[in-house]
């Protein structure tokens, strides 16, 4: 069993900065990739930011300069520092790792989301 929980959204103010926090638990061997993508109402779900184990990363272009993804292997956690928050970064956002598992199994886990709004 693998959960991933998410932390850290709310509302603020256009050019505010939130902090989303997600922490991995259960029987997790290690994870390869973290990463956060959301979903506004009416779109698909996108990628927001990654990160490898081999401190890869990689950003949508539109948060490219106003977030940053860090992890802590220690305990499994991911942040997604935002900056410069603009209306249209409004949406839901959701932590995934993919992740090797104690018992061998290898694929990506999903957290429930973390609303996030900026009103314009």
């Amino acid at each position: 069993q693998v959960q991933l929980v998410e932390s850290g959204g709310g509302l603020v103010q256009a050019g505010g900065s939130l902090r989303l926090s997600c922490a991995a638990s259960g029987s997790i061997l290690s994870i390869v990739v973290m990463g956060w993508y959301r979903q506004a109402p009416g779109k698909q779900r996108e990628l927001v930011a990654s990160l490898t184990s081999g401190h890869s990363v990689d950003y949508a272009d539109s948060v490219k300069g106003r977030f940053t993804i860090s992890r802590h292997n220690a305990d499994n956690t991911v942040h997604l520092q935002m900056n410069n928050l603009k209306p249209k970064d409004t949406a839901v956002y959701y932590c995934k790792d993919r992740l090797y598992t104690k018992v061998g199994a290898w694929g990506d886990y999903w957290g429930r989301g973390t609303q996030v709004t900026v009103p314009s």
